[in-house]
């Protein structure tokens, strides 16, 4: 494969004019103008990543992070990344942790090979690092930027939601609908929006009068399977309930199945409310109530903002992104709580 030092070779001149030829700025004269190009068609030349480095200053490559490649979640955010990058003319390159034990030593690894092979800047999802970790890539962490995730050493470059205020509205949802007798499955201790929006989803329900220290709680791994079995846990514990809230909605569509199959029937025996409106929410079996989080307003704005920090360019940018719940068929009203019914055998 032609490079572009092939190019400046065979037209006889520097690597200087070959750029500003293909770049289409700067003086060079009709002659060597044309020589360039004879040799461009000649040699069949397309620019590398490494070249366009070289010619413009920028690899045209965005480094994208995230910690876990599992479930539907991150697909979803990150073709809202690729649209973004690619109807602005660039790339990504992507990397991904293998397990939560050694999340941060992951996390520091992946984005330092990110910026190693020359991505101008990156993306970082749900991150696991700290400030003292970001300090770590020196001049660099002046183009990164944070989805879903708040650093005080670079606060404009965060892009993440009050999920304390989160599941806050996931509480008062089942409250406003006189659940009191509810269940709840929460994400990983480790994972920050987590215990955020458990912290919110709590504070309601005690503002409510409700002892949430006696209320049934277990913790899973944001997965399908995990709302699968903490849903089949909750019915052989024998406590009576009349809602179950998941930290997430591929914990809550776990959780759907199984009521299904136990002949559980969601919304008449129990309600369900998820958390983040994944795409796949509306569209569940019953199509499931989920606290709305934009996620891809919020992307767009932090894609924006780095555009921005990389290429000198002033895309508008939003940092102030609002939560709501989406009512569905999952979650109706309870005149009075039930014990649900045991499951067929």
């Amino acid at each position: 494969m032609a490079t572009i030092k092939d190019v400046a070779r065979m037209a006889g001149v520097g690597l200087g004019t070959v750029s500003r030829v293909v770049r289409g700025k700067g003086s060079v004269s009709q002659a060597k103008l044309e020589r360039v190009r004879r040799a461009i068609d000649a040699l069949g030349y397309r620019p590398s990543h490494a070249a366009r480095s070289l010619l413009y200053g920028t690899s045209r490559m965005v480094g994208v992070y995230i910690p876990l490649l599992s479930g539907t979640f991150y697909a979803a955010v990150l073709q809202i990344i690729d649209a973004e990058l690619r109807g602005a003319g660039l790339h990504m390159m992507v990397t991904f942790g293998r397990e939560r034990e050694h999340a941060r030593a992951q996390a520091v690894e992946g984005i330092g090979f990110l910026l190693e092979r020359g991505c101008d800047g990156v993306i970082v999802l749900n991150s696991p690092l700290t400030d003292e970790d970001l300090a770590s890539f020196g001049a660099k962490r002046e183009r990164l930027v944070a989805l879903n995730h708040s650093f005080d050493s670079i606060p404009a470059q965060c892009f993440t939601v009050d999920h304390r205020l989160g599941g806050r509205l996931a509480a008062r949802a089942l409250l406003d609908h006189a659940h009191r007798e509810i269940a709840v499955v929460a994400g990983p201790p480790d994972a920050l929006d987590n215990v955020e929006r458990i912290a919110g989803f709590m504070d309601e329900l005690r503002a409510a009068g409700i002892d949430t220290a006696s209320l049934w709680c277990v913790e899973r791994d944001f997965s399908p399977a995990g709302g699968r079995s903490a849903a089949e846990e909750l019915v052989a514990s024998g406590r009576p309930f009349s809602a179950v809230f998941c930290a997430n909605d591929e914990m809550a569509l776990g959780a759907l199945s199984y009521f299904h199959e136990a002949g559980i029937q969601v919304p008449r025996d129990v309600s369900v409310i998820g958390y983040d409106d994944a795409p796949g929410a509306a569209y569940a079996t019953p199509r499931l109530t989920s606290v709305h989080i934009p996620w891809r307003e919020m992307t767009r704005n932090g894609i924006a903002a780095l555009m921005n920090l990389c290429y000198g360019i002033e895309r508008p940018v939003t940092r102030t992104f609002p939560v709501s719940v989406s009512l569905r068929s999952t979650l109706v009203h309870c005149a009075a709580p039930k014990r649900t019914r045991k499951p067929r055998v």
